[in-house]
């Protein structure tokens, strides 16, 4: 796969995410770890279809160590995000989940040895500017509770984690791993729901939405961004997709009709801009050079 495809999906997949923001806010009676539980739950079905229900148990076999701690890191960042959304504010987790890339590029660095280039490092600082933008400033850092904001944290690092043993493990065939990371979020899912004194058993069109966002927007998403993945630079994969973080104010602003503040409008041309030139500089070291024996 070219890089220029495999931007391209993750930019795909970012878009695909951030719809979620909107459906959730669908959700009044469910509790955030039976969202958790039955959006975790829709991925299975597809992902076992998809894969060929005959060829589940070799596929899980044979993503080995790599693949299991891909699934673990899905669990940290879905169940990070969701612990840091009930505990700090909105703004606070946002603009921490974006801390994803600088993860992402120490793992890589440790782990693959991809060189972290000094354009990939300018544009994740400008799109860090962005985002502050958007949430109001650093001074946001501090509003939330210290539970929020680690979750938030590890929310992130699991998310460039799982980045990052895609590339690492070699893994030929990306569905397995987001399938462990489905089964392992549904159980976790469960498990913290009922820990916590919430009932799984939420209204049936709750729980069918929960359900169909596992279905299409979260395995879609994961699909198109795994694949993507194989050919983009983990640093440069968890920029291009907080395109995400771009997108879900325009959907609430659209659909929900929250107010888009000249803070979020502003912010968003910094980060769409530091997204377009993480694109553009990957791209280039992506070509061929003619002059190079």
């Amino acid at each position: 796969m070219r890089y220029l495809t495999g931007a391209g999906l993750i930019l795909l997949a970012g878009a695909v995410w951030s719809i979620q923001g909107v459906l959730i806010r669908q959700l009044h009676e469910a509790g955030s770890w039976a969202v958790l539980f039955w959006r975790s739950f829709g991925m299975i079905p597809v992902l076992v279809i998809w894969i060929g229900p005959g060829r589940v148990l070799p596929a899980l076999r044979g993503v080995g160590a790599a693949g299991v701690v891909g699934g673990l890191g899905l669990v940290l960042a879905f169940g990070g995000a969701i612990v840091a959304l009930q505990s700090t504010t909105v703004a606070n987790a946002m603009l921490l989940f974006s801390a994803s890339p600088f993860f992402a590029a120490v793992f890589g660095r440790v782990l693959l040895g991809e060189p972290v280039s000094v354009p990939t490092w300018g544009a994740i600082v400008l799109a860090l500017v962005g985002i502050l933008v958007m949430v109001g400033g650093i001074g946001q850092i501090g509003g939330g509770q210290v539970l929020g904001t680690v979750a938030a944290l590890i929310s992130a690092a699991g998310f460039a984690g799982f980045t990052i043993t895609i590339r690492w493990g070699h893994v030929a065939d990306s569905l397995p791993v987001v399938l462990l990371g489905g089964i392992f979020s549904t159980f976790a899912g469960g498990a913290t729901a009922l820990l916590a004194g919430q009932t799984l058993a939420v209204p049936p069109f709750e729980a069918g939405l929960a359900f169909g966002m596992g279905v299409v927007t979260l395995t879609g998403g994961m699909y198109l961004y795994t694949k993507g993945s194989q050919a983009v630079p983990a640093a440069q994969a968890t920029l291009l997709s907080l395109v995400e973080v771009l997108l879900a104010p325009m959907w609430a602003w659209i659909f929900l009709r929250e107010t888009l503040s000249s803070n979020t409008a502003l912010g968003g041309a910094v980060l769409l801009a530091a997204v377009a030139l993480n694109a553009a500089f990957g791209l280039r070291a992506a070509r061929p050079n003619p002059n190079r024996p």
